[in-house]
This record gives C-alpha cells, structure tokens and sequence, in this order.
C-alpha cells in the first residue's frame, strides 16, 4: 500500500469514528450538542462548512515551519521558492480567548464558507507554491471538513506534512483518531490555573482537557524529526505565550511540559502579547523583559532539545498582530 493510500485509509477511519458526533456535537471539550448536520450552532459557531479567512505561505511560524526566516516575515530566498509554511486560517473557535490576536476570525467570524473540494484545492494550490507543509490553524472545530478535504488532496498527490496548529483544547477522541494523519501536532498549553484560563478563556476545565490531549500528542509523535533545511517532518511542538502578571502560572506549565512529555519535543516560548480586542485591563499592557526573562531562564535551564524562543517582549509598534482584512495580513510595514 502506498502512503497516500495509507493515509486515504487512515481518513475514512477516522471519519467514520468521528462523523456520528456532529449530530449531537461533542468534537471538542465544550460538547455544546447541538446538530452541525443541520448547520446548528453551538460555541465555535460555524456548521457543518469550513469558513476560511486565508491560505497563504507563512514565514512568521517557528523555523521549523516557516522555514530559516522563522519569525522575521521573510521569504529567505527571495523568490517565492520552496519556503514557508502553508497556512489555512480558519474562522471561529471553541476557545475564544478575550485577549486573541485572530479575534477578527475567532469572535467576529470574518471569512468565507469553503467546500470540501475548495479546501483541498486549496492544500494543493499552497504545495504547488512550494510551501513546507500544510498548517491548519484553528483547525478543532471543523475537524471533519478538514478530514473530507484531506482525503480528496491526498488522492491528487498532497505529499507534504500536515500541522495540526490548535488551541490545545482538543478532544481526547479527535486526537486519537488523528494518529498516523497528522504529522507534526502544534498546540497551545495556554495555562495551569483553572482559575486564569476561566477568567480569559471562559474553560475553567482547560488543562485538564488541554493537558490529556497534548500527552496523546506526545505519545504520538514524540520526536520532533527534522529534514533538508531543518524542516519539521514530523513530531510535536508545544507553544506557550507568556501573559502579563502570570509568570508563575507559565512556570507551572513550563513544569508540567518536561516532566509529562517526551524530552525530545519541541517547545516555543512566545513573548508577543500583545492586549486585543476585549482583554481585560489587568492585562491591558504589553510582557515586560522582566516578567519574560526568567520564565526564559526556567525553559533554558529544564533542558528542552529543541527550544524556540522569540527576541521580545515587543513594545509599542513592534508586536506581531496581524490585520485579516488585508490580503497580507503580516505586513506590517
């Protein structure tokens, strides 16, 4: 069996495992149960459709990812060539974060329905460019879209890493019924606290859920494996934004991470806060160098084989926060 066809194989099971939750839906922690097969709509708000806001390569993921221009926003070679990582936005959330930079897809649901065929046209369309891999952003809430799409690209030569970028708040089900799709898993572990992720992120219940789905990730994938150019070919990385005034709490995930997940994963330390949309004003301020630095140190000192980190905190006029209504959100200048 060839691996696409594998992997087609793979698809149809896990389609199978999972179409029946739609119903009564239960495909992430919320399990607000309403009927997406009637276009109901429960806390992601989006039906049985994909809504998509862009697809584009992307040179602000870690290098890895994006390829050696990592977080400057450049194309390395200048040319449009094999560099990048191919990026699906999708529009809604099941998290919805007060503070989110993307809350223009993720509260205001700015983008436009997709159908099967067009999303996977649109994989293949991000492979032809040259992209590194397929990396589906907010991808939880419309798993099995993306599952439908995925099966009719594999069948006309999609061949490059598919990144499953979440929130972290995934079902335990979903993810394991992604094993052997999805080959490089990037979630968030956004807190420790029941209490913090409560108050910005409504999910009270967050790193119970968060945590045992990003294990499976790491029982899953346990070795960030990377190829020609340092490119991810499959494994975990594991991203973590600093808040302000919650250094303790990223401490205590920081902990967490090393002592419950393989040692060979990779872990993105992000210090691009930057306060959005209905941030409250405790954190209506950009990370100081001061709260970030010895989380830093923490992360340094734990021993991660393969640490990302950024060159922040960003001040004022420097953050990272794209702008969505432009056909190039990332340009910032």
């Amino acid at each position: 069996m060839t691996k696409a066809a594998n992997k087609i194989r793979l698809i149809e099971k896990a389609l199978d495992k999972l179409a029946p939750l739609e119903e009564c839906c239960t495909l992430c922690p919320r399990s607000c149960r309403v009927d997406r097969t009637r276009d109901e709509k429960g806390v992601c708000q989006i039906g049985n459709r994909a809504s998509v806001s862009h697809a584009l390569l992307h040179f602000g993921e870690e290098p890895a990812l994006s390829g050696k221009a990592g977080a400057s926003g450049r194309d390395p070679s200048g040319t449009g060539g094999r560099a990048g990582s191919g990026t699906i936005f999708f529009t809604g959330c099941n998290l919805k974060c007060l503070f989110c930079q993307n809350y223009q897809l993720s509260w205001l649901l700015e983008g436009q329905a997709a159908t099967d065929v067009e999303l996977a046209g649109m994989m293949i369309g991000l492979q032809a460019q040259g992209a590194l891999n397929i990396n589906l952003v907010s991808p939880t809430h419309v798993v099995l879209p993306v599952l439908r799409a995925l099966k009719i690209a594999c069948g006309e030569g999609l061949g490059i890493p598919l990144v499953w970028n979440s929130n972290g708040y995934d079902s335990l089900e979903v993810v394991r019924a992604l094993e052997g799709i999805v080959d490089i898993y990037l979630p968030d572990l956004k807190y420790r606290s029941p209490g913090i992720s409560k108050k910005y992120s409504g999910a009270a219940d967050y790193f119970d859920r968060a945590g045992e789905a990003v294990r499976e990730m790491s029982v899953q994938q346990p070795v960030l494996t990377l190829g020609t150019g340092e490119a991810a070919r499959r494994g975990l990385i594991v991203r973590h934004l600093v808040l302000p005034g919650c250094a303790a709490d990223s401490m205590a995930v920081l902990g967490w991470i090393r002592e419950n997940l393989s040692p060979f994963i990779g872990l993105s330390l992000m210090s691009q806060y930057h306060p959005c949309f209905k941030a409250p004003g405790e954190i209506q301020r950009p990370l100081t160098a001061e709260e970030y630095r010895p989380v830093a140190d923490l992360a340094v000192s734990l021993g991660f084989e393969h640490l990302f980190m950024q060159p922040g905190p960003f001040g004022p006029g420097e953050h990272l926060v794209p702008d969505f209504r432009k056909k190039e959100p990332f340009r910032w200048k």
